[in-house]
């Protein structure tokens, strides 16, 4: 008996922005797996007119292979009327709601992972729901105690030992023990989900030239590279802690299964200018499987049928991929 396909759930974001259109955008091709579509039937029957492009709707999640052209969609219904390009604060809770419908499904075992499309975390915010971004709303809403950032562009990784902080909160955020939760879950992620069997990490300092000796800062002797040597204690191949500017020339990553950036400009930059629309980001640490595309949500290209919709396409390949490794 063949196996049967992975069963994804695809919510698709903010309403006014570019995720539904790439999801339709994405219906256009057959794909091999079960794929559900969480979002409001209207809103995507309205924005598949405005594109131009044809799409069959069908309630209920999907129970086999996706066909070209066709969509199943588990309704979520919009707060109030949707205009491609326009934020609705009306709409926010709409958005939550097809997170938490997600996330709970995958907990349930209905779905083998999760692939989110971009939300626009001001308008949420501004709607007085704190949100700070995907990895921190799926983490608590799983229970997870650590997970980690990672996004990928091909073989190059880059995991974030912070988020969504901003920079001045940075250093008091950097602990030992932070630090060393989140090589364990980059180290289990790695294996567990990408099967490879004894990951090599390079880890970033904090500071310029990697704290020049503690002349630039002390968090590189203080903090990162005690947590480093711990983690090599108990087995882990680390490098580091290595200044930002030189550890992503090709001698450097040549057999590093990936980087881990202190914070999140410092390694995300690099990547996307190696990748961007193509990348995934992938959340590590959750008991479910969840990725997501690389970019915003791009209100200026919303309904025009400029939007492109490959890191999407990337980032569902990629969750296949989780599953059968996992």
């Amino acid at each position: 008996m063949p196996a049967a396909p992975p069963r994804i759930v695809l919510t698709t974001g903010e309403p006014a922005g570019i995720g539904p259109d790439i999801c339709i955008q994405s219906a256009q091709s057959a794909h091999a797996v079960a794929l559900t579509v969480l979002g409001d039937p209207d809103l995507l029957r309205a924005r598949a007119r405005q594109l131009d492009l044809p799409l069959n709707l069908h309630e209920g999640a999907a129970d086999g292979p996706q066909a070209a052209r066709h969509m199943h969609v588990l309704p979520v219904n919009l707060r109030a009327d949707c205009t491609a390009g326009r934020l609705d604060q009306a709409n926010a809770p709409y958005v939550i709601e097809m997170l938490a419908l997600a996330a709970d499904g995958c907990l349930k075992g209905e779905f083998d992972a999760l692939v989110t499309a971009p939300v626009h975390k001001g308008v949420i915010n501004d709607a007085g729901i704190p949100f700070t971004g995907h990895t921190e709303f799926l983490a608590e809403r799983c229970h997870a105690p650590q997970c980690v950032m990672m996004l990928s562009a091909g073989s190059l990784r880059v995991a974030l030992a912070t988020t969504h902080l901003p920079l001045k909160e940075v250093p008091r955020a950097l602990t030992r023990e932070r630090l060393m939760q989140v090589l364990a879950v980059l180290r289990e992620g790695l294996k567990s989900r990408f099967a490879i069997q004894e990951p090599r990490v390079l880890v970033l300092g904090l500071n310029p030239h990697a704290g020049e000796g503690g002349h630039l800062g002390r968090e590189e002797l203080d903090v990162i590279q005690p947590a480093c040597e711990a983690m090599r204690a108990q087995g882990m191949r680390i490098t580091g802690p290595l200044p930002a500017d030189t550890a992503f020339n090709p001698v450097r990553l040549d057999g590093a299964d990936a980087v881990l950036a202190m914070y999140h400009d410092q390694g995300l930059p690099v990547l996307k200018y190696a990748g961007f629309g193509h990348a995934v980001n992938i959340t590590l640490g959750l008991p479910i499987v969840r990725t997501s595309v690389d970019h915003g949500t791009a209100l200026e290209l919303a309904g025009k049928g400029h939007a492109e919709h490959a890191s999407l396409e990337a980032a569902l390949s990629t969750a296949i991929a989780m599953v059968r490794h996992g």
